[in-house]
């Protein structure tokens, strides 16, 4: 009688893992120096650069990088920016951009208290009401993919055309963040708990 034989699959990643295994050691002097750079601000190279543009032809981590920079040209204020972002990344689960936007939100030094309410935002006194407006107005846009007219009209008392725009643009460019590392299984690369330590030891 024959043993019976079990075949395994390796590459097969667990639930924590990325469905692709980590670029640890990048070809060309440009990915190099931007793993090199990913250390200096972070500590660490992040894995979506490790897991995701590693793999692809520099413009397009460099299509990525220039979201970032885009957000330097919004009116908004910078704490609205986060809180839109945090709402769009909570709800599409993204785990990695949770956690980089609380890092950035710690860095900036912003109330930690509002971020950690976000989820009762609609009663909790340290939001305002422009900043309800706001987030009632991307949780339908990100939930529901539209938006109700009186969702809208209640946004517009409280913002000018160009910061409406710029909140669509939030909420469009932070799809591209959250569903490229949802897609290859990226988690938290426990940035914000880096951000805390560092904190604590200044």
């Amino acid at each position: 009688m024959q043993a019976q034989t079990t075949i395994s699959a390796p590459d097969r990643p667990s639930s924590d893992q990325p469905f692709l295994p980590p670029v640890e050691k990048p070809r060309g002097l440009m990915l190099k120096f931007v793993y090199s750079m990913s250390r200096r601000q972070f500590g660490k190279v992040m894995t979506p650069l490790k897991v995701f543009v590693a793999r692809m032809p520099l413009a397009f981590g460099r299509f990525v990088g220039k979201i970032g920079q885009l957000d330097k040209k919004l009116t908004l204020s910078r704490e609205t920016v986060m809180l839109v972002r945090e709402q769009v990344a909570r709800i599409n689960v993204c785990l990695f951009c949770i956690d980089i936007g609380r890092y950035f939100t710690i860095k900036s030094s912003m109330n930690q208290a509002k971020f950690d309410a976000m989820e009762q935002y609609r009663t909790n006194p340290l939001f305002s009401e422009a900043e309800r407006a706001a987030l009632d107005y991307v949780t339908e846009l990100t939930q529901n993919k539209k938006v109700n007219p009186e969702t809208f009209a209640r946004l517009r008392l409280h913002y000018s055309e160009r910061h409406i725009c710029e909140i669509v643009w939030l909420v469009a460019s932070e799809h591209v963040y959250n569903i490229s590392n949802i897609g290859l299984n990226i988690h938290s690369d426990m940035l914000c708990d880096l951000s805390k330590q560092a904190g604590a030891a200044h």
